[in-house]
């Protein structure tokens, strides 16, 4: 219960933080495609990205975007991914908030957090499995993470690399790493 209670607290402190945030505008513009945008405001971002390793575990096809006409602030990413190897397969949906902190241009430090859902078919010791017989077994384990995003004012390539450190009430794997490449528009 304290895990979920800690958990929510940083939720909220995410939420917050945003919202005071964006009652800190200054009012001149910035031109992005011809619209003006109040300084602090363009845009909303939005990405398009695979990942290696990362939130989704193996490999993932994600979309992330801004929940305001922002380049930084609060957002969220969903994505999805799936690997089979012999008669073992496993698909990963990780789904997340996460906050970017930056100056309004294209480099970033993104925190988040989140959780991962694995469902897995295994005939054997595949995905958190021991024993022998076909197995289906569902896990939500959560995810952190802790990343440099490199994303353009405009269209054009994404990056993002950093510690996505991943646990449930069995384990906590600090170091977890992934690399993200992709699109943003």
């Amino acid at each position: 219960m304290k895990k979920y209670s800690f958990l929510a607290l940083i939720i909220v402190c995410l939420c917050s933080n945003g919202t005071l945030h964006a009652q800190q505008l200054k009012v001149s513009s910035i031109s992005n495609a011809g619209k003006k945008f109040p300084a602090g405001e363009s845009a909303r971002a939005q990405n398009v990205f695979v990942e290696i390793l990362g939130q989704g575990l193996l490999f993932t096809a994600n979309y992330d975007t801004r929940f305001g006409n922002r380049r930084d602030g609060l957002g969220g990413r969903i994505g999805i991914g799936y690997v089979a190897a012999d008669n073992d397969n496993a698909t990963t949906i990780p789904v997340s908030l996460n906050y970017l902190l930056g100056n309004g241009g294209k480099h970033f430090f993104e925190i988040g957090l989140g959780a991962t859902v694995i469902a897995s078919k295994t005939t054997g010791s595949f995905f958190f499995e021991d024993n022998q017989g076909i197995n289906k077994n569902s896990n939500v384990i959560g995810t952190m993470s802790f990343s440099y995003r490199l994303q353009p004012v405009n269209n054009g390539f994404s990056l993002r690399a950093g510690i996505t450190p991943i646990f449930n009430g069995d384990f906590f794997l600090p170091y977890f790493g992934g690399l993200s490449l992709g699109y943003t528009f």
